[in-house]
């Protein structure tokens, strides 16, 4: 038995508290575990191990810590008479493995704990319409999910009972299986990782202490989301096990096509049709936008495929920035069903317009001396 001071080798005050303690103990551990020292230092370092090992056990048992504070290493020394720290010998690695790392896997050798797990995400796909995306709206969506069983409180056991600690693993959750020099550390096969059994299950979830439930949610759509965007739903997934956190909910957006719209990013464009006369004559039509009708002027000679912009008439983005525009891009209606005056008046029209070349139709007259072109090109 070491005959230093256990508080000074561990470097905590008298007036310490558990939760200090146990930091101080794990630092010193980490510090000087074998397995973290090799070549000339490994000696020292067990040593120190050792000392800070069997400082611990003395001063994390409230008995042996009074005696020791009472009566020094007289009090806990077996062969004194005293209580006994246990000491290195007492152990193999696995166990000092145990002490310094046993918290992760769910206890260590206190025990009885149940390891909490956070609860899963759920993903739930929010359709909306073009508008909806772009103004904003408040929807209230119905998910089925789990949640926390208000009967045993999340617990899995009956009313008045509670779950036992492992036998096997003894609350840690994971069992050590020796392989010579070697041990390996796995998931407790009873008790599935829990470090604890229920042996008297809740009626109402049979010992899941989660069960499936359908709730009713109010989700805020900001403006100007698009498709693929995500909204978060902070603890509105599952239910966490024994009564870990509960996951989150990401409401995924889908905008369903418009009759009227596309949409590119903040930008919104549609297709206007026009027919020949204004076309050619020019004039003023409506256009729908998101926030109502506006007038667009047409000038004489538009063709089809003219894009005009109304700047701003688009949307604000949810993450900031200017609002877009709405791009229309005019389409020239080929008249149909004529009656024989119609298709008189226009065959009066065309003939008017017979020889006058690239004055009238510009575009018929460049494609012609293109082809033009081409054919010679192909004679010489």
């Amino acid at each position: 038995m070491s005959q230093r001071d256990y508080y000074e080798i561990l470097g905590v005050s008298k007036s310490c508290t558990e939760v200090e303690l146990k930091k101080a103990y794990r630092r010193l551990a980490m510090k000087y575990h074998p397995d973290r020292n090799a070549g000339d230092g490994a000696a020292e370092a067990e040593k120190k191990f050792k000392e800070a090992k069997e400082a611990f056990e003395v001063l994390s048992d409230a008995q042996k810590r009074s005696a020791y504070d009472q009566f020094g290493h007289a009090g806990v020394d077996p062969s004194m008479g005293g209580g006994g720290a246990g000491g290195f010998g007492g152990g193999n690695f696995s166990d000092i493995f145990g002490d310094v790392f046993g918290d992760i896997f769910g206890g260590g050798r206190g025990g009885g704990r149940q390891r909490s797990n956070r609860g899963a995400d759920l993903r739930y796909n929010l359709e909306l319409t073009l508008e909806e995306a772009v103004h904003g709206t408040e929807v209230k969506i119905r998910i089925p999910t789990t949640v926390k069983c208000s009967t045993c409180n999340g617990s899995g056991a009956k009313k008045g009972s509670k779950p036992k600690t492992c036998a096997t693993c003894h609350g840690q959750g994971q069992v050590r299986i020796q392989q010579g020099f070697f041990s390996v550390q796995q998931t407790c096969p009873h008790c599935r990782g829990k470090g604890s059994v229920i042996s008297d299950p809740c009626n109402a979830c049979h010992g899941m202490g989660r069960v499936q439930e359908q709730k009713t949610l109010s989700v805020k759509v900001p403006a100007g989301v698009d498709n693929g965007d995500r909204i978060r739903l902070a603890g509105e997934g599952e239910a966490g096990e024994n009564n870990g956190p509960n996951g989150d909910l990401y409401v995924q957006i889908h905008v369903a096509e418009h009759d009227i719209f596309t949409r590119d990013d903040s930008n919104l464009y549609c297709e206007v049709p026009i027919n020949i006369t204004t076309a050619a004559l020019g004039g003023e039509l409506e256009v729908p936008t998101l926030d109502g009708k506006i007038k667009l002027k047409i000038p004489p000679g538009t063709q089809t495929g003219k894009m005009f912009r109304m700047r701003g008439k688009g949307v604000k983005p949810v993450r900031g920035g200017a609002v877009g525009d709405l791009v229309c891009r005019v389409l020239v209606e080929t008249p149909v069903k004529l009656t024989e005056h119609q298709k008189k008046l226009l065959r009066e029209l065309d003939d008017t317009l017979q020889g006058k070349g690239s004055k009238h139709s510009p575009q018929t007259s460049g494609w012609l001396d293109g082809v033009k072109h081409f054919f010679d090109g192909l004679k010489g």
